[in-house]
């Protein structure tokens, strides 16, 4: 199948927010590892999904420099709030900057830490969690998950095809080791339903089914 690079499509989206266009670029000026930012087409299809579900609590694990932050954001209802959790503290005086500048700030909360410290204490149920942190906790973070997400609610999880060494099965790479062993996990459980997207570094959409019918 024909790839098209990301430049050409871009052309055919709705112009990128000149807010979102900055904190890219500053994102792979400023900080190591700039790759775990989410890209412009996946913050668009992102920001979808949030506004298709019309959330009124969404969780996110990883905020990084916080694009994907702002594209969630910004589908959220009137009155909806982000809960968005990053283990590192020095990127959040960044974030919030960018925040403020996108105009979502009074939607978002941050917490720096762990998640699996945080969300257990969450007394909420979200309609939408997007799932992007330490890849070797990721069986961990959808455990916790879960547990939080309204019946009918979405999680999406990023990089779950990991530049392909998902296909080496290559365990010695404790990363590496962390998908496979997330996506062997995701197989064998009840009560979702989950379909893989293989763009990007492949994105899961994952969806909670209905106690009762098994139907959303």
């Amino acid at each position: 199948m024909q790839k098209f690079p990301d430049n050409f499509l871009l052309e055919l989206h709705t112009p990128v927010d000149p807010v979102l266009d900055d904190l890219y670029r500053q994102t792979h000026i400023k900080f190591v590892n700039p790759n775990r930012i989410c890209g412009h087409l996946q913050g668009r299809l992102l920001e979808f999904i949030s506004g298709m579900k019309a959330s009124h609590n969404i969780l996110e694990i990883g905020t990084f420099t916080g694009y994907a932050t702002i594209c969630l954001a910004r589908g959220l209802r009137l009155g909806g709030r982000i809960i968005t959790i990053e283990p590192n503290d020095e990127l959040l005086a960044f974030s919030n900057s960018y925040f403020r500048k996108a105009g979502v700030a009074e939607r978002v909360i941050q917490i720096t830490g762990r998640a699996q410290d945080t969300v257990p204490g969450l007394d909420m149920k979200f309609d939408l969690i997007y799932i992007d942190g330490d890849k070797r906790e990721y069986a961990e973070y959808f455990n916790l998950a879960i547990n939080k997400l309204a019946t009918g609610g979405l999680i999406l999880v990023d990089n779950v095809l990991w530049g392909g060494k998902v296909l080496e099965k290559d365990k010695r790479d404790p990363q590496t080791r962390g998908i496979i062993e997330f996506n062997e996990m995701i197989k064998k459980q009840t009560g979702i339903e989950n379909v893989i997207l293989p763009a990007w570094d492949g994105l899961m959409i994952i969806r909670k089914k209905g106690a009762r019918t098994g139907h959303l």
